[in-house]
Parts: C-alpha cells; structure tokens; sequence
C-alpha cells in the first residue's frame, strides 16, 4: 500500500470514528433526558425515589440483555446495516418517551430505550477493533466514548431552555432529541460505502491460514475474569452519578434547577476532558517507549485516583469546594472508560462483539438492582452523600485488578481491515 493510499484509510478511518462520537452523543441524549429533569418527572408521576430507582433498574436490566443479544449478533452481521438500524430503534423510544400519560408507560418506554441503545457498544468497538491498530486504539475509543459527555453536555441545556413552568414542559425536548437519530443513519451509510466492516482473516504470502480462534477459551480465561472486575466497576459508578447527581445536587444540597442544569453541563465537559486526555496520555505513553499495556495501566490507576476526590462529599457542605470535588470526579470516571474499551478489544479479534457483549451484559446486570437500592437507602437515609462515596471507590478496585492480575503480553501490532480492503 502506498503512503497516498495509506493516509486516505486513515483518514477514512478517523471521519468514522467522528461518527461513532455522534452516535455516542444521540444515545447518552436519549438516556440523560430522563436523569435531568428527574424531579419533575417523580412530581408529575407521583413517584418515590424507589420508583424513580425502578425505571433506572429497569433500563439497566433491557441494557444488560441488549448488550448480550446485540454482541453476538455483531459478530455474525455487518455492522454497517446492524449499527443505524437499532439505533433508529432506541431513538424511536426516546421519541415516545415524549407522550408517555403513565408511569407504565414510562417503565416501558425505558426499557425498550435500555433493550436498543445497548446495541451501540457491540457496533461501536467492533468498528474501532477493525478499523485501527493497537497502539490508536485508545485514542479511537477516547473519541467514541466522548460522545457521551457532550451528548451530556448538551441535554441539560437543551431541557433549560424547552423548559417552563408548565406540567410536562419536558415533553417536546425528548422528541427533539429522538428525532436526531435519522440524521446520524444518513451520515453512516454515505461514511461507510466504501469501508469493509467485517472480520477478514489475514494470511500472508507463505503463511499457512490461522484457525479460527475458539471462543471458550477467551471467556474462560484470567484476563476475562479482570475485564469483568473492571467492567462492574466503573461501570456501577459511571452510571450511578449519572442517575442520581441531579437529584443530589436539588434535593440533597438544594442548588435551583436553573443551576443544577448548568452545573451538569459543566460535569459533562470535565468528564470529556478526562476522556479525550485517557486517549492522548495512552498514546504519548507508548509513542514514548512505554509498553501499550504499562501505558494503559498506568492511565486507567491515574483516573482511578481522580474518581476518588468524592470521599469528601460528606464533609461539604453546598459551595465551590463540593462542586470542584464532583468536576474531578467527572474527569476520573470517564477517564478510566477508554483504556477499558481497549483491554476488551485485546482479548480476541474474532469474538469482540461477543467479548462487549457478555462482559457489559454481566456489568448492567449488576448495576440494574444497585440503583434501586441506591433509590431505597435516600428513602431510608435522606443522604445521597455515602452512596456517592461508595460507587466512587470502585474504580480503584479495578485498577487493582489490572495491576496484579493481567499480566504481562506480547505487543502485536495487528493488521486491521482498514489495510487489507
């Protein structure tokens, strides 16, 4: 391949991953509505924070099957028709979302939202798995996982400004955002035409075909078992201050919604920057000597340590201490996403799908219940301080788990489809 044609790939390569960051946008618009307007939503619906708690459980339960079906699936199907097709799906849902009359139907709808949006993950890393190398890996997710900061970063002000005084001035706001996903599948199709994004197994000349690896094996092995430790980890806190830091802020600190809104924004962008900075430290790490997966390490234990800034919640009271306290924490938990994403994509080229699948199937499936007791301790407590606390320590348990339980590997940098199409 000439240098002329190599830069085009690339190039290619990197305007897909731009997309990936879009669809990352729409799926966390969809998801975050509900979160940001949380407390007029248990007002109009009558609900307790256990409810509220419930239809968080109950996404996390329709993700973590979605996640399972949709990751085996994305190894046997193009995602180039698999990826804008249950996106279309979850969009749909966050579009009914803005005519739901009962808390029924707002259960339903958050559980179908749940069931398509968890398709993302499996289409979205099997793209960057195909499309670069190891050592732009982590930066391709960085990019992929930021999507879901700035959709976060626009939801809220996107609600402050629909938002009114009225009963159920939150409606039109969903059916905005639901409506955004036929504009993404336009963008794909015209992005992709001419990009293969399926697994083609390489030989070279002289080189006898590779078996094709068995997939038991990958799920048995040590590292899966660390994959799963990271996975529940930082997943159960991403998640946790995602449903529940609104509420903290209005009801457990009694900032104004006007505020809180534009506070969230900001949390949103400083979870970005930890993101983007996880992808561009990986990559300068190992541009500079450092072994792909030391450097990934060492990444991950750094904004493990940032999540932590949140064991003083307890002790602030309302003021710019607390809030630069969760804006280093935002840094932290988003942070740590992209080296992960990047670890999964290590253990098998051929059953990645699979690999996101189960592991993030197994990672919702444990979060599901945590927010309905999270929702049931504020009930009992009235304190949303030492839950927050608690899911922010996580993290660093998983940091533990990379350090003494990986291992060390070989570096390989593989051939990805982008070389051989």
């Amino acid at each position: 391949m000439n240098d002329s044609e190599h830069q085009r790939r690339s190039t290619a390569a990197w305007l897909i991953c731009g997309l990936l960051l879009l669809a990352t946008m729409v799926n966390y618009m969809d998801r975050q509505s509900l979160a940001n307007v949380s407390p007029r939503i248990t007002t109009e619906f009558n609900l307790s924070n256990a409810q509220y708690g419930t239809l968080e459980a109950w996404f996390s339960y329709a993700f973590a099957i979605g996640t399972l079906i949709f990751g085996f699936v994305a190894d046997k199907v193009n995602v180039r028709w698999l990826y804008p097709l249950v996106l279309l799906a979850w969009s749909a849902m966050g579009f009914l979302t803005g005519y739901t009359s009962s808390y029924k139907e707002l259960l339903i709808c958050r559980t179908l939202l749940g069931l398509f949006e968890a398709g993302h993950w499996p289409c979205a890393l099997r793209t960057t798995q195909l499309l670069l190398s190891p050592r732009d890996r982590t930066l391709g997710n960085s990019v992929l996982q930021s999507g879901a900061s700035i959709g976060a970063i626009v939801t809220p002000l996107i609600m402050a400004a629909a938002l009114t005084d009225d009963i159920g001035s939150w409606r039109p706001a969903f059916r905005y955002i639901g409506a955004a996903g036929g504009l993404w599948a336009i963008l794909w199709f015209f992005a992709t035409s001419n990009v293969q994004l399926q697994h083609v197994p390489v030989t070279l000349p002289g080189q006898a075909a590779t078996k094709r690896q068995p997939f038991l094996p990958v799920i048995f092995s040590r590292r899966f078992l660390v994959i799963m430790i990271v996975v529940i980890s930082i997943n159960m806190c991403w998640q946790l201050y995602r449903a529940w830091l609104v509420k903290f802020l209005q009801v457990g600190r009694g900032y104004e919604e006007t505020y809180t809104l534009g506070f969230m924004s900001a949390y949103y962008i400083f979870t970005d920057v930890g993101c983007i900075a996880s992808g561009l430290a990986t990559a300068w790490l190992a541009r500079r000597g450092l072994k792909v997966t030391t450097a990934r390490i060492l990444t991950f234990g750094c904004f493990s340590a940032l999540c932590m800034a949140s064991i003083a919640i307890p002790f602030l009271p309302k003021g710019n201490i607390l809030l630069a306290v969760l804006l280093t924490q935002a840094m932290g938990s988003l942070g740590v996403f992209p080296c992960y994403y990047s670890f999964a994509q290590a253990l098998s080229k051929e059953h990645q799908g699979k690999v996101a699948g189960i592991s993030g199937s197994l990672a919702w499936f444990a979060t599901a219940p945590m927010q309905t007791a999270f929702g049931q301790l504020v009930d009992r407590t009235k304190s949303y301080d030492y839950g927050l606390v608690a899911v922010a320590c996580l993290p660093m348990i998983a940091t533990l788990a990379l350090v003494f339980l990986w291992g060390s590997e070989k570096e390989i940098d593989d051939h990805h489809v982008a070389e051989t199409t």
